[in-house]
């Protein structure tokens, strides 16, 4: 893994360090990280702590509760608030799958079918034509497709899921299905539009809400009649700069 780049996880974390050192005159615990990111466990803290003092984002001493210390503070500001979305893609994210998977490099290919809004809903091809030849590909690591053979791939546009940590110039590995559990991320397509947008899947009474991560937007409020899931996210690839 490149040291320019971070899975979505260590970018959270080391935002939340450089927030929390802002804020208080120490730095945060383990288990202040675990909380304020919302990660499952201290392990996945630990195991991400490791891999950015690899790369010398920070550095730890490990015989205090809070022994984390970031490193070039202006580099870190940058890394956790600009990305180029033109860029070459050069990493998958997998969160909590890298954690469980780390070290299985093989890969396979899966179709690159264009764009998807995390925004206003934005048209891509219909499901029919996914599997033409006239669609780029992308490699991602073998151990995402867990017995699938319906994954595809869209780059974001928009930035209505950022507080998911899903940015515009990201690249979302999607499961093509027509079933979502409320909670899910799914690209949703409405009908009426011919559109098809990146939102949290939530039902209510007869209408399905897609919920954007992002407190600046309101929901998409449709009659559940007038919207079909094309798939729900299950990894990413992003590069920053």
């Amino acid at each position: 893994m490149k040291k320019n780049v971070l899975s979505s996880k260590q970018t959270a974390i080391l935002k939340f360090i450089k927030q929390f050192i802002e804020s208080k005159p120490y730095p945060p615990s383990i288990r202040d990280i675990k909380n304020g990111c919302g990660l499952s466990s201290t392990s996945v803290v630990d195991y991400n702590l490791k891999i950015l003092e690899e790369k010398n984002y920070l550095k730890r001493d490990t015989s205090v509760s809070r022994g984390i210390y970031l490193e070039a503070q202006k580099h870190v500001s940058s890394l956790i608030e600009t990305s180029d979305p033109d860029t070459t893609i050069n990493q998958i994210e997998l969160d909590d799958l890298e954690f469980e998977n780390r070290g299985d490099s093989r890969t396979i290919t899966i179709p690159f079918l264009g764009y998807i809004a995390a925004g206003e809903p934005l048209s891509i091809p219909p499901s029919d034509k996914w599997n033409s030849n006239e669609f780029d590909s992308v490699e991602i690591p073998a151990f995402l497709q867990k017995g699938k053979n319906d994954l595809f791939a869209l780059k974001v546009k928009g930035d209505s899921m950022i507080d998911a940590l899903v940015t515009e110039g990201d690249i979302i590995i999607m499961e093509q299905t027509t079933q979502a559990q409320p909670g899910d991320m799914v690209a949703a397509w409405l009908n009426d539009n011919e559109e098809v947008t990146l939102k949290y899947f939530q039902i209510k009474n007869d209408k399905v809400i897609l919920r954007p991560a992002n407190p600046t937007m309101s929901p998409i409020e449709i009659p559940a009649n007038k919207v079909s899931i094309q798939g729900k996210i299950v990894g990413l690839i992003r590069s920053l700069s």
